[in-house]
């Protein structure tokens, strides 16, 4: 069974977004993505002030098995892209809740959460 923090709203894309006090919001893939793409190589992410759409892609992850796309959870506005996925794309695997965010993010429509999965939806569609 994949890691599946309750803190987080999930995508049925496999993304994860936790959004802080200020409105602002970081985002990643999930444990069980991470796991079903393998060894991850090389991460393509946004630059700051890039903004997306809910549902739009933002970036890629590539393995040794696939290459997937990243959706946006919300409409937002980047704020800052993980620079340290560069260097190290593995940290994904090691750390998909923690030092492998993709990217921070302003929120521009704080009510789209509403539509994402908990914990237990999430875990639910695993």
């Amino acid at each position: 069974m994949s890691n599946v923090p309750a803190d987080l709203h999930y995508t049925k894309d496999h993304e994860w977004i936790r959004l802080a006090a200020d409105g602002t919001a970081t985002i990643g893939i999930t444990d069980h993505a991470q796991a079903a793409l393998g060894d991850v190589t090389f991460v393509d992410l946004p630059k700051a002030g890039q903004a997306f759409g809910a549902g739009e892609v933002f970036g890629a992850v590539e393995s040794v098995k696939a290459a997937s796309d990243l959706y946006s959870p919300v409409t937002c506005e980047v704020l800052e892209a993980n620079g340290s996925l560069n260097d190290t794309p593995d940290l994904v695997n090691r750390e998909p809740y923690g030092g492998a965010w993709m990217i921070k993010v302003k929120v521009k429509n704080p009510g789209e959460l509403a539509g994402l999965l908990d914990a237990a939806g999430y875990a639910a569609i695993l």
